[in-house]
């Protein structure tokens, strides 16, 4: 089913699982509508009980199939990721000596430097 957001008209589908879940939780609160919520501002678009049912009109029949084929066919539960290795130490660092920094600003400014030695 295809939707476009109300807020920033970015065009969306919603797959058939998403459509029985909505539908699912429609009926069994007694809902008149879904809030579809967009994927790129996550803002809720109102979509009406009547527009998902003229898009799955078999919806308890499609229900009923999904939750079969779940059963005979479980899906496992995702693996953990596995744990991050220790640390490693950072390399030291040499860090360069200010001296040759100051040698290198007397040799661009040798003006300044004979004033200030004069005084």
């Amino acid at each position: 089913m295809n939707i476009k957001c109300s807020f920033c008209q970015t065009p969306y589908t919603l797959s058939r699982v998403q459509m029985l879940d909505a539908l699912q939780e429609m009926d069994s609160h007694k809902l008149t509508h879904y809030d579809a919520h967009c994927p790129r501002c996550r803002r809720a678009t109102r979509v009406e009980r009547k527009r998902m049912e003229i898009f799955f009109p078999n919806w308890r029949e499609a229900l009923k199939q999904f939750e079969a084929e779940m059963q005979a066919h479980p899906q496992n539960e995702a693996p953990l990721p596995a744990p991050e290795p220790a640390p490693v130490s950072p390399a030291e660092s040499n860090p360069q000596p200010t001296v040759a920094k100051k040698q290198v600003a007397e040799k661009k400014n040798p003006a300044k430097t004979s004033a200030v030695k004069k005084k």
